[in-house]
């Protein structure tokens, strides 16, 4: 306990929000000092790193043949972790501003339906990356700590996180999950729809940060009051020429629907699962929605509308989870009942 104290004074201790699209980095004392793409430049043959983070992404679909850029995480969880452990290293260190004597504390979020084999290569991915100490929080958990909400009340709280690689809802009580739904639907996805209709209504082929810059230009779940345009520039499937195409939001509202439908599922079955008593709590206090796909227009009145919930935007829906993680991590004795490792 006093070896931990004495450490704690020369470490640099830190709070990860690790997604599949960006990671975040809250420092302890300073709050959010990170926050960069999840997306790491590699030679092919060589596989050395030649770029991580916001200068890697804009690498995607720009690359010469000699170089790739990955996106190491999938799902919310390591799909190459040999990259992985590269890019949190890289993060670690460039928060840091170097290399530290004292190894740091790390609080990691995490999807809540990860497996135990998953768990076990974040946990050991942070180890190789030179943190002492790693502690795993689910990500809704860390969304509800971040939104301030008392967690460790008798009373049931539903969160809904909707991440770049996964959606998750659970309903909260006393420190602990009542009960979650997740799946492996989020925003990566809608991209990917955007990406698939432009492709089928107007032959025109177009990249993932393309995709993403359309969603947060134009993109919606529920009808808007005025008419939003973009002009998407890509490549004439048919000619291979290049091609711009100005669409409107009702275009990617329709390109949308499917994945926002899947949103409205999970929610759906989750209020249908919890507790009678737990219910009327979330009734009376409404749902609380975060994460970068939360951003999308309109989602909270749509969902509001088809649930007869009130849904409540948290203040930074993007630093949520983050920020919930940093507040474990200020207070890791207060909060270990939290921790899933």
């Amino acid at each position: 306990m006093i070896l931990d104290k004495i450490l704690g004074w020369f470490s640099t201790d830190m709070a990860m929000d690790l997604g599949t699209a960006n990671t975040l980095i809250y420092k302890k004392g300073a709050g959010i000092v990170l926050n960069e793409p999840s997306v790491v430049a590699l030679e092919r043959d060589s596989r050395r790193v030649v770029a991580v983070g916001q200068e890697a992404k804009e690498f995607l679909g720009r690359t010469p043949q000699r170089i790739e850029a990955v996106r190491p995480m999938k799902d919310g969880v390591i799909a190459d972790f040999t990259v992985t452990q590269e890019m949190i290293r890289y993060f670690l260190l460039k928060v840091q501003g170097g290399p530290r004597l004292i190894r740091p504390r790390i609080v990691i979020g995490v999807p809540t339906g990860i497996t135990q084999v998953e768990k076990r290569a974040v946990i050991e991915a942070a180890h190789l990356a030179r943190a002492r100490e790693v502690h795993l929080i689910d990500e809704p958990m860390a969304a509800a700590i971040g939104a301030g909400l008392k967690i460790e009340q008798p009373y049931g709280r539903m969160v809904m996180d909707i991440g770049g690689g996964t959606t998750e809802v659970a309903v909260i009580s006393m420190s602990a999950i009542a009960y979650w739904e997740s799946v492996r639907v989020a925003g990566d996805e809608t991209n990917e729809a955007i990406m698939r209709y432009m492709q089928k209504k107007y032959h025109l082929l177009i990249g993932e940060n393309t995709a993403e810059a359309v969603k947060m230009a134009v993109g919606s779940a529920y009808p808007l009051p005025e008419t939003l345009q973009y002009d998407v520039k890509g490549k004439d499937a048919v000619t291979g020429t290049p091609k711009v195409v100005n669409v409107t939001d009702a275009d990617i509202r329709a390109a949308l629907a499917e994945t926002v439908q899947v949103f409205l599922d999970v929610i759906r079955r989750a209020l249908d699962k919890t507790p009678p008593e737990m219910a009327g709590d979330i009734l009376e206090s409404g749902i609380i929605l975060a994460g970068g796909g939360a951003l999308l227009k309109g989602l909270d009145r749509l969902i509001e509308e088809e649930t007869h919930v009130p849904v409540h935007l948290t203040k930074s829906p993007l630093t949520t989870v983050a920020e919930g993680t940093g507040v474990a991590l200020e207070n890791l004795a207060g909060y270990k009942k939290v921790f899933v490792n």
